[in-house]
């Protein structure tokens, strides 16, 4: 780019915008003062994101020349940001192909820089013996930097950042295995970088003078094994210190199968990420500083990146709208179009029924649960549960409530806390007994209307009331998940129990003025 780059934002493509990283790079770029298009096969999958109203969306694939051509048309920098990661026997020939068709129309089209994020790759290791995964980015970031148009590649190892698969399988075979009898690559170093670092680097890239043409290691300050990582792991999430043994065994296909049945993440990227974890992977050089300056704490240790990457559960920054459509606060947090294994583990039970009740009835029924009133399901289990609590050392149900017909955010509640009250419509409680995990009970007042317009229905249904509950449960540890499925079994006698004896408590309320009430909204 020339010095006057540096003042008016650049038009910018982003590639891959459903995708972990380009979800994430689109509003950095956005804060940056760029202007962003997104070329996506399923634009519908990004309408739920904040930033969905400042970009422009075109329907296309990298496969197809017409509608790369299109999408890069009036593009100053185009970010490549696809692979054909977990598509079949063929996906090396289908990332070359692609890359060649993005190449060549950018140059067509006068775009003036290719930035792409591709893997790190051993040094010395011949490229035959490189995992398929690996030589693909490679060959990919070869064909962009041949293709006529000034390019930067961007190569990490793992990514740490809650939605990447490398950090998802490493959270969940850290949490769910307190003794693992693991594959040699436990052993393998690797040099991983935060999530932060990753975007940092790719924005910064958009503004390289147009003599740079190559590739660029990227990296946080640590060196590990992997079985440091996930003992690292252990000791910033406060598990227990993790018993590993390697075994020689476990062939990366083994590998991958074991990390499906311990994991959710599928075993069709599983394998191409075990695969490129045979060979050391550690940067050689930093030269990207040159042209994107380390601020103040940056690059970002791995111990902060994972709290990073675990902060928003341990904040409890759970949804509040039922549309699930989560707003991201940082590049850490999940996104909507993560994929449903990524983010951890959050079991819900979720109840919904109609009520034949007024809103305001069912409000008055909700803000006065607990205390005297009870939690209109089976006494018994939730006078054992209290029992248990206090057995244990925890508060138990002895505390009641402040006050027998209001709440407010702050008051303790039985052994609940109120984190978040919309009068007339939303009550959540977060756990205060001893559990392996974190907590949460919420319930939730709408008309029929309301909820066909966040399911994106049809309203016209009327204005009949409905009481949605949902409670979620994050486990700490295989001790949580245990805990869980132990108690599901109970989960429609308490919770179901719950939901049904809440509307009919409601319906059989007087009524009364509410004018002093916060309306349903």
């Amino acid at each position: 780019m020339s010095e006057d780059d540096s003042g008016p934002g650049l038009r910018c493509l982003v590639t891959g915008a459903t995708g972990y990283i380009g979800g994430r790079l689109v509003p950095e770029l956005l804060a940056e003062g760029h202007r962003v298009r997104c070329l996506a096969r399923s634009p519908g999958k990004l309408r739920d994101h904040p930033w969905a109203g400042d970009v422009e969306v075109v329907r296309g694939d990298v496969t197809d020349v017409e509608s790369v051509a299109g999408a890069l048309r009036d593009i100053d920098v185009a970010y490549y940001l696809v692979h054909a990661l977990g598509t079949g026997s063929r996906f090396e020939e289908t990332d070359r192909e692609a890359a060649r068709i993005f190449g060549e129309q950018a140059r067509a089209t006068g775009v003036r820089r290719i930035v792409y994020l591709g893997g790190l790759t051993p040094a010395g290791v011949p490229e035959k013996e490189l995992s398929p995964h690996l030589r693909s980015r490679a060959e990919v970031g070869r064909v962009l930097l041949g293709s006529g148009v000034p390019t930067t590649v961007l190569r990490a190892a793992v990514v740490i950042g809650s939605g990447s698969a490398s950090f998802e399988m490493l959270r969940y075979l850290t949490e769910r295995l307190p003794v693992m009898v693991t594959p040699s690559w436990v052993r393998t170093r690797i040099q991983p970088v935060a999530v932060r670092d990753v975007l940092r680097a790719l924005v910064g890239s958009a503004r390289m003078p147009d003599d740079v043409n190559r590739a660029f290691d990227i990296g946080g300050p640590d060196i590990l094994t992997y079985r440091d990582m996930m003992r690292r792991y252990a000791a910033v999430a406060g598990l227990p210190r993790r018993v590993i043994v390697p075994v020689p065994v476990l062939t990366p296909g083994l590998s991958s199968h074991w990390v499906g049945l311990v994991t959710p993440v599928p075993a069709a990227i599983a394998r191409p990420l075990t695969e490129s974890l045979r060979h050391e992977v550690v940067c050689h050089e930093h030269d990207i500083a040159r042209y994107v300056p380390d601020p103040p704490g940056h690059p970002v240790g791995f111990d902060e990146a994972v709290r990073l990457a675990l902060q928003r559960v341990r904040d409890a920054r759970v949804d509040t709208r039922w549309s699930s459509a989560s707003v991201p606060g940082a590049p850490s947090d999940p996104l909507p179009t993560d994929p449903d294994w990524a983010g951890g583990s959050l079991y819900t039970d979720h109840r919904e029924l109609p009520v034949d009740a007024s809103p305001e009835a069912l409000w008055r029924v909700i803000e006065g649960i607990g205390g005297d009133n009870g939690w209109y399901s089976f006494p018994l289990a939730w006078a054992v549960r209290g029992w248990l609590d206090r057995l244990v050392g925890g508060v138990g149900l002895r505390r009641g409530r402040r006050d027998a017909a209001r709440l407010r955010a702050g008051d303790s509640l039985d052994f609940w806390r109120v984190e978040e009250i919309e009068p007339g419509r939303l009550l959540r409680l977060r756990a205060e007994m001893r559990l392996p995990g974190l907590a949460w009970l919420e319930m939730y007042v709408e008309t029929e209307d309301e909820a066909a317009r966040e399911g994106g229905g049809e309203t016209g249904h009327g204005s009949r009331t409905r009481y949605r509950q949902r409670a979620l449960f994050h486990p700490h540890g295989l001790l949580g998940h245990a805990y869980w499925w132990s108690v599901s079994p109970f989960h429609a006698l308490v919770f179901g129990g719950m939901a049904r004896n809440i509307a009919k408590a409601a319906a059989r309320a007087p009524l009364t003025p509410t004018r002093d009430r916060a309306p349903a909204r």
